[in-house]
């Protein structure tokens, strides 16, 4: 669970208490969808964040296994 915590934590650094102003997020958002960075606003990536929440929760569910996975192997 701290995982998805984590990477969210780490992706919104500098504009916690804003997340949609994140470049890190606006970046992502961009490539993925396309829109321009410059014009996304904080409803667009509310809007993007619940049409692809389920897409959303299964990259944040990997995030998890793939922090385990370093886990295990750094012993």
């Amino acid at each position: 669970m701290l995982a998805p915590l984590r990477f969210l934590w780490n992706a919104t650094r500098g504009s916690r208490l804003r997340p949609w102003r994140s470049a890190y997020i606006l970046w992502r958002i961009e490539t993925y969808s396309g829109m321009h960075a410059d014009r996304i606003t904080g409803r667009d990536v509310l809007r993007f964040t619940w049409r692809e929440r389920w897409k959303l929760l299964r990259f944040l569910r990997w995030t998890a296994e793939m922090d385990q996975k370093e886990a295990r192997e750094d012993g």
